[in-house]
Formats: C-alpha cells, structure tokens, sequence
C-alpha cells in the first residue's frame, strides 16, 4: 500500500537530541529496502504560490494561504505492507523528533 508521508515542522520539538536518528542513514536503508519510492525538502513557505478558482475567477496568491508555525517542509512516498509498517518508517524519521510526521494512505481511483 502507497502512503504519502509529509514532514513537518512542529512548535514543540523534542529537546532529547541524542537519539535523533541521521537523515542519510534513514534514506538510504529506506531506498534499498524499497519503502521509499520518492522524497524531497521543500522551499520554505514564502516560496509557495497559492491557486484558487472563486466564481469562475482565478486568484494567485504569493506565499502560504494561512499564517501558521507548523509547515510542511519535505515528503516521501512510501510503499509499506501495511500502516504498521509506515508508522515504523515514520517513528524511525529524524523529523518525528524534531517536528512530526504525518501519514496518509493515497487512495486507489482505479477500483
């Protein structure tokens, strides 16, 4: 099953930074075990355009549509047996100690 994993930042990071796992290490043993089908950081929110269509009329917005401390700042497409399996991927993040994970099951439209 395919899970979309975003990361986020979080207002209340774990100060317990001694067992924060390594980034490159996760990516790597996430790669070759084949959970982790694409990734990437993104731009801070300041770079972001918003596209909306009101009434027929497109409205382009620079920057985030709301204000908020917590952004998602990266995401990863997971391939996992099951959303045990994605919740040990998550856990095993350096960003479930530093901000927070969330994960959510992409939905098959061909059924």
């Amino acid at each position: 099953m395919k899970y979309m994993m975003f990361v986020c930042t979080d207002s209340e990071p774990d100060t317990d930074k001694e067992n924060a796992p390594d980034i490159e290490q996760w990516v790597a043993e996430n790669d070759a075990a084949g959970r982790r089908i694409l990734g990437s950081v993104l731009a801070p929110p300041e770079a972001a355009t918003t596209v909306r269509v009101r009434s027929g009329e497109l409205l382009v917005t620079d920057g985030p549509f709301a204000e908020t401390k917590e952004v998602i700042v990266g995401f990863d497409l997971l391939e996992c047996a099951d959303l045990d399996e994605a919740i040990a991927v998550a856990r095993a993040h350096p960003m479930s100690h530093g901000g927070r994970i969330e994960i959510r099951p992409l939905v098959d439209l061909e059924q």
